[in-house]
């Protein structure tokens, strides 16, 4: 099984006649992806070739829905447009979003965060994130595709680059899902979204939760998973070196005094049962350890 993307999902990519979405649509139908068009207003009516298969291109999200039964969304769009792109997803009855775009405004998140919830049936992995993959059945994002096989561990990271790593150095045993939630200050899919869904996943034998310095997430998370969560969890905490107050990569990775220091957020998750690598290599090592033990 897997989280929020399976073999049956099919998406549509907004803004797949950009560079970044004509090179992200190719991967993604190599690797298996659904992809049954894309959306981009000033091109509807035309199509796309992606190594001898046509996608369709729609004027909008509804004619593209309507068209093909979309269920899932990957939006490759510049951060001014963002926010009208993930709203028009979400009229449209998008049951999952994926914004890949850096750079959006807080204040634009917030809009549209708050009109998915509102809508109480899409939900948003992003923005600023890889996306999401369930190896061997879809891949929404830019999460490279042959990095890891199909297997036992579910993965959520605010980071891409580690999120890649680990996969890769896990990848004999491989995964169910991995979700790239993205580090801006507000996100759609949380750590604790992602530690429901992947409690409630029969074949997820274990969990590696990626966080970073800044915010209280991660003790947000250890909270969850001292309370909710039966698996096994192990943690890595990006930051332990970084300098304090200042701004380290993703705007959301800050630290104040003694808020949001990955020694407190280890200490957190730690109180929390949860085992946590001070190095990516070491934490695949853990997990390692935990599955080869189940």
């Amino acid at each position: 099984m897997s989280i929020f993307l399976n073999k049956d999902s099919t998406v549509i990519v907004q803004g797949m006649t950009g560079s970044e979405g004509v090179k992200h649509t190719t991967r993604m139908l190599a690797s298996g992806t659904r992809i049954v068009g894309g959306v981009n207003a000033r091109k509807a009516g035309t199509t796309v070739d992606f190594d001898g298969v046509s996608q369709p291109v729609y004027g909008t999200v509804t004619e593209a829905v309507e068209a093909t039964g979309a269920n899932v969304s990957v939006v490759f769009v510049p951060p001014a447009f963002t926010k009208d792109a993930v709203l028009e997803a979400i009229e449209a009855g998008l049951e999952l979003v994926v914004v890949i775009t850096e750079g959006v405004p807080v204040h634009d998140t917030a809009a549209f965060f708050a009109a998915a919830q509102a809508s109480g049936s899409t939900r948003i992995i992003g923005p600023n994130c890889p996306g999401v993959i369930s190896p061997g059945q879809s891949n929404a994002g830019i999460i490279p595709a042959n990095i890891s096989d199909a297997g036992r561990i579910g993965l959520v990271s605010k980071s891409g680059t580690l999120t890649y790593q680990l996969m890769y150095e896990l990848r004999d045993i491989g995964f169910t899902s991995a979700v790239g939630i993205g580090g801006d200050p507000i996100i759609g899919t949380t750590h604790i979204d992602c530690l429901e869904a992947f409690e409630n996943d029969p074949d997820t034998a274990a969990v590696i939760m990626v966080g970073e310095i800044g915010g209280d997430a991660e003790e947000r998370a250890a909270d969850y998973i001292s309370t909710h969560v039966t698996k096994p969890v192990v943690a890595y905490v990006a930051g332990f070196t970084a300098p304090e107050g200042k701004t380290m990569g993703h705007a959301g990775a800050i630290v104040s005094g003694s808020s949001g220091t990955a020694e407190a957020k280890k200490t957190a998750l730690e109180s929390a049962g949860v085992k946590v690598g001070k190095t990516p290599s070491e934490t695949a090592r853990l997990m390692r350890g935990i599955v080869e033990s189940l």
